[in-house]
């Protein structure tokens, strides 16, 4: 009798396990209704959508959900977008909390600069992609300023330019983040005057006395080489002429600002040709003398933005930074669609993430919703009226 009793216990333990298995795959689902939905390209109406197990199912008009069953929540004049994604954030360096994030509208966020980590979110918590620390020159940018520790490696060879590469790489770095900075630009928040709180007795103008060492044009090429054996794109910390000449004739693929001086529109072409886009932290940037005049030069020579704010940044919302996506209109002459597009879709395929940032079947189910048009005002995206990570609501000021 007893084997038979225990033959007994431990079908039934099985047959436990098989529905909680059952009940999880089960989960029922959740369906959205809003008056307009923006699908990461293009502005829908009338449109619903359905998420079950974390991911988008199926985005549709609303007619056609009429027999689903799932738990619904009718949005109203709403509008339902995917969660933005911030490409230049210094989270874990200012130990920024990342549900405070999350809650203000940013669904994936990449950390350029700090303790580098496998990536990971994105089921009811921030996700949060990593660089790590940023490679530089021995005593380069940012090592006066703010030292090495979690923040910065020196590097004074090719080879050893590789192997940290390699490490970062190792650690599950998704870019690598280079300096190529100066400190010699007026109104940098970088710079002297404004790291500091007050202007640096020997210098001009709020420049700090000396230039800061920078990485060697051959030093960035083995560095950009590294990264792209592995499939990896390379984003440089610049601000004027010199760092900007030196990542364009090493391959590098990407600006972490909107240069802070003025640089000659042949270099911005010549940028523009390799496919080199620019991540715009213009509300950060805006005491810079030649930022309007980059943007503008940019953006009519068609060259791509990607949507980051810089959030840990003194003044910078930590979330959806509304003035931020203001300035893309009004100095990149950008429309709102394509506002929204550059911090959404657009961003999710620059990460090489398969849908993230678009409402389509299959996509992480990332969205935020706010009351009434956002084409029309960005500010009420810094407060998202509802809050979905990976399926999971954070916020929902809706009724059911």
């Amino acid at each position: 009798m007893k084997p038979t009793f225990k033959l007994l216990c431990l079908l039934l333990f099985i047959l436990s396990l098989s529905n909680s298995t059952l009940a999880i795959a089960e989960e029922t689902p959740l369906l959205l209704h809003a008056a307009r939905v923006f699908d990461g390209t293009t502005l829908r109406t009338n449109t619903s959508v359905l998420i079950s197990n974390g991911k988008i199912v199926q985005i549709d008009q609303r007619e056609a959900f009429k027999s689903t069953v799932a738990n619904v929540i009718d949005l109203g004049d709403a509008t339902l977008l995917p969660s933005l994604i911030e490409l230049h954030a210094h989270l874990a360096y200012q130990h920024i909390p990342a549900d405070t994030v999350l809650r203000h509208g940013i669904g994936t966020l990449r950390d350029v600069g700090g303790t580098v980590h496998q990536p990971y979110g994105g089921d009811g918590s921030l996700r949060v992609l990593t660089s790590g620390q940023i490679i530089t020159a021995p005593n380069g940018y940012p090592i006066p300023t703010m030292g090495a520790d979690n923040l910065a490696i020196p590097v004074a060879s090719e080879a050893q330019a590789r192997q940290t590469v390699r490490e970062l790489i190792k650690g599950g770095a998704v870019v690598i983040k280079i300096a190529l900075e100066t400190g010699n630009e007026v109104g940098a928040p970088w710079s002297s005057e404004h790291h500091h709180g007050h202007s640096d007795p020997h210098a001009e103008h709020g420049k700090p006395p000396h230039a800061m060492p920078l990485l060697s044009e051959a030093i960035v090429k083995a560095i950009v080489d590294e990264a792209h054996q592995h499939q990896l794109k390379v984003t440089a910390h610049l601000a004027e002429t010199k760092g900007v000449t030196i990542a364009l004739n090493a391959g590098v693929d990407e600006w972490a600002h909107t240069p802070c001086d003025a640089i000659p529109e042949t270099l911005l072409k010549k940028a523009v040709d390799q496919g080199v886009k620019i991540v715009t932290t213009l509300d950060t940037l805006s005491k810079c003398s030649g930022v309007a005049h980059n943007a503008h030069t940019w953006a009519a020579l068609g060259g791509e933005f990607l949507y980051g704010s810089e959030i840990a940044h003194p003044e910078i919302p930590w979330g959806i930074d509304a003035q931020e996506l203001n300035l893309m209109m009004q100095l990149a002459k950008l429309s709102p669609l394509e506002v929204l597009h550059t911090a959404t879709a657009k961003a999710g395929q620059h990460l090489n993430i398969p849908l993230l940032g678009t409402l389509q079947s299959g996509a992480p189910a990332d969205l935020i919703a706010v009351k009434g048009d956002a084409m029309h005002n960005f500010k009420p995206l810094e407060y998202p009226d509802l809050v979905i990570s990976g399926g999971k609501i954070i916020v929902n000021h809706f009724e059911k």
